[in-house]
């Protein structure tokens, strides 16, 4: 990616950001409204200045298939307030026991655990709350809820956040590395180029091809993420660095070494950016968002 696609994707990343932040503020409560602790808490991470990339990813999908994207923007919002609420619990002592995320205090450090468990809670339930009362065809909605339940449930994020935390400090095996990571982090890569592709009714041919698309990206994201938790800059990651290797978690880096880890991420990006060819230049946000992945600069 040269300067001047930089700059464009740095420029649209920013517009649909400010466009879906826009859309979760209408529909959250104010920050001052009773409890007013509650609702500081869950705004406190969801705008703490995340690039929305899922968001951002469902934008691009179903521009591929139609301009009027701005039905996407309820659906994709609820998507970033599930990831937040992810985040939040993430940060929590009991699990990454993380003071930094997106640049500034966790939500914990700045609320106490207490209500920083319910402001993930409270976002959680907001996101199938926004899908609820979305402009969207009944059959539809509820397909949405039920695939963001099971996509975000035991069987899926969660589930590879348990056996993420059951794996620390222990020898894993490269089928558990790769379960949490597709379920940790893949999972909610993938589901909003699915959920784009049920908005703009595309084929079932478009939609097996976008969802490999996701696969690859969301492996790649989650092993990009692992080698910069090795050898990337706090302040511009916005979030505490080496923490993986300090408490012995499965990652890529730590099974394959990060020359073999960087190979594959790059593989991973070449393959997810060959199967956008056959949509042309509508492909090409899509495109560029994926080499941002791989080097994580814009």
């Amino acid at each position: 990616m040269d300067n001047n696609e930089r700059k464009i994707l740095k420029r649209d990343l920013k517009e649909k950001r400010e466009l879906v932040n826009i859309e979760i503020d209408r529909f959250l409560p104010r920050k001052d409204e009773f409890p007013k602790q509650i609702h500081k808490a869950m705004r406190h991470t969801l705008f703490a200045g995340g690039k929305r990339l899922r968001a951002y990813l469902m934008i691009n999908a179903y521009r591929l298939f139609d301009e009027n994207i701005s039905q996407t923007f309820i659906v994709a919002g609820a998507i970033e307030m599930l990831h937040t609420y992810t985040l939040i619990h993430d940060d929590l002592p009991a699990i990454d026991n993380d003071d930094i995320r997106r640049g500034r205090k966790s939500c914990h450090v700045v609320y106490g655990d207490d209500i920083a468990l319910l402001a993930g809670d409270a976002l959680l339930v907001s996101a199938f709350e926004a899908i609820s009362l979305a402009e969207l065809d009944e059959r539809l909605k509820i397909q949405l809820i039920a695939e963001l339940s099971k996509e975000s449930g035991s069987t899926g994020l969660i589930g590879g956040q348990v056996v993420d935390i059951m794996s620390e400090g222990k020898k894993v095996s490269k089928k558990t590395l790769e379960y949490i990571h597709k379920n940790k982090t893949a999972r909610l890569i993938n589901l909003p180029i699915r959920f784009a592709c049920y908005l703009a009714k595309a084929s079932n041919e478009d939609q097996k091809r976008l969802e490999e698309f996701g696969s690859k990206l969301g492996l790649a994201f989650q092993i990009v993420d692992d080698i910069l938790d090795v050898e990337g800059d706090e302040s511009t990651l916005g979030k505490t660095i080496g923490k993986d290797s300090n408490v012995e978690k499965a990652t890529f880096p730590a099974i394959y070494g990060l020359e073999k880890s960087r190979d594959m991420a790059t593989k991973l990006i070449e393959e997810a950016k060959t199967l956008l060819q056959p949509y042309g230049d509508k492909g090409k946000m899509l495109s560029l968002l994926s080499e941002y992945v791989l080097t994580r600069k814009v």
